[in-house]
Parts: structure tokens; sequence; C-alpha cells
């Protein structure tokens, strides 16, 4: 895709950011659309629709900023298109974008890590910019929660976040993560334990 086409995309998808909207596009549909050279952009744009705001708050969660979080958002699609011949119709259109927006979540963790600190050191600044991102009135016991799970390491994050928010089976979050069902439900028995503790020991 030359230079000129990917500043294109880049200023569609964020016109697309500002207008989501449901879709009743089939995945299979745009899987196939994907596959095509001739539709593809129209494939990344309908992704960006019907999953846009999923996405967004899929990395959000991680990265915590909203300017972080739409940066990423754009660079998933843009790997979404670079990509698109990794794509498998083995495993549902949602678990390979997912897995996309959680590498491209990771991957500017850990550019902020920088050589000297892994992603999992960086839980006391993701935590402090939970509140300064926090809006006036929002709701301080789910500040609390947001502060919990931004302290957790970045595994027990991810599974976390994908079986609480976004409601995926133990095999979708596998299909995502990679890891076994049994790690994977270990991993969420630890963050909930976390999370309950952090909450307990500071609300007032």
């Amino acid at each position: 895709m030359p230079g000129s086409d990917i500043l294109e995309m880049k200023r569609d998808l964020s016109d697309s950011m500002q207008s989501q909207g449901s879709l009743s596009v089939s995945d299979e549909s745009i899987a196939r659309m994907l596959c095509d050279d001739n539709h593809v952009e129209q494939a990344v744009r309908l992704i960006m629709k019907k999953y846009g705001e999923q996405l967004y708050w899929h990395i959000r969660r991680m990265v915590v900023a909203h300017d972080d979080a739409e940066d990423c958002l754009q660079e998933t699609m843009i790997n979404v298109y670079k990509y698109r011949s990794t794509y498998s119709n083995e495993y549902p259109l949602s678990s390979w974008l997912y897995k996309i927006a959680t590498n491209e979540s990771l991957k500017l963790l850990k550019n902020r890590a920088g050589f000297t600190m892994s992603v999992d050191d960086l839980g006391d600044s993701l935590k402090d910019s939970v509140r300064e991102e926090a809006s006036p009135n929002a709701d301080e016991t789910l500040i609390l929660l947001q502060e919990a799970i931004a302290l957790l390491p970045a595994k027990q994050k991810m599974v976390f976040n994908l079986r609480y928010y976004d409601d995926k089976s133990y095999e979708e979050i596998h299909q995502i993560v990679g890891d076994s069902v049994n790690t994977l439900k270990t991993n969420y028995h630890y963050a909930v334990q976390k999370i309950k503790d952090y909450i307990l020991e500071h609300q007032l």
C-alpha cells in the first residue's frame, strides 16, 4: 500500500470513528471482501464501522489514555489491511481483529516501557492515568475498578477485560491471547481476586 494511500486511509478511518453505528453486514461477507484486492478498502471501512467502538474500548482499557487508544486503533486498522493475507476463516473475524488490537496495545506499552522496564512495570503510571482521564463526575467505585485493572500484569489484564467487558468465551480468548483455557481461567481468577482486594482496601 503506497504511503499516500495509507495517509488517505488514516483520514478515512478518522472519519469513520466519528460516524460509527450499527451494521448488518455479516462477518463472512466482510471477510470475503477483505481477501479481495478490489474490495479490501471497503472491507476495512466496514470493519471500522462494525467493530471500531468495541476495539477502541478494548485498547483503551489496556493503554488508558484516549489519545493513545485512538492512535492504536488507527494502527490496528492499517495492520488489518497490511496483514489481511494472514486471516483464516478457521477462526471468527472478531477474534483476529481483537488479536491485532491486543498486539498493537502491547506494542505501545512496550515502547513506553523502553529497555529498562517491562510492560508490567507500568502499572503505577497507568493507574495514575485512570484518574487523570476520568470525567469530573465519574463514579468513585468505577475509578477504583479501573485503577485495579491498570495495576494488573498485562496477561491478567487482557484476560479479565476480554472476559468481563467483552463477554468473550475462554475459547475465544484462547484464539486472541494464545494461552490454554486452563491458564486463562487461572489468570482470570487471580485478576478478580486482586481487583476485589484493591477496591476493598481503597473504598472509603
